[in-house]
């Protein structure tokens, strides 16, 4: 199978820089942490510490799904059919939004 470029290759600056470095370009005088890198440091630091709290969290709640599944099993669970609706109808009108935002 081969596998064709059909989209022109992206530009070699970086985000947040008026134009490309050269390859000997030294870094002027001035702070260490000039406003782009202490922005891209601090999301970093954000963006790393967001990943490990999610990794150490538990996907599913495992006592809140044997207690339901327990419910279900006893005939004692009810589904409240107005609050599913309601979830229903906000997920559609978030999907909808979600499409006209995107095709615009």
């Amino acid at each position: 199978m081969k596998i064709d470029k059909t989209a022109p290759p992206l530009p070699a600056t970086q985000i947040g820089e008026a134009a490309p470095r050269s390859a000997n370009a030294k870094p002027t005088g001035g702070t260490a942490s000039s406003g782009t890198s202490a922005q891209l440091g601090a999301t970093t630091v954000k963006l790393s510490s967001l990943g490990n709290s999610i990794s150490s969290s538990p996907v599913v709640d495992a006592d809140k799904v044997d207690a339901i599944k327990q419910a279900i099993s006893e005939g004692r669970f009810q589904v409240n059919n107005g609050a599913v609706a309601d979830r229903l109808i906000d997920s559609v009108k978030e999907l909808i939004s979600a499409h006209k935002a995107g095709s615009a």
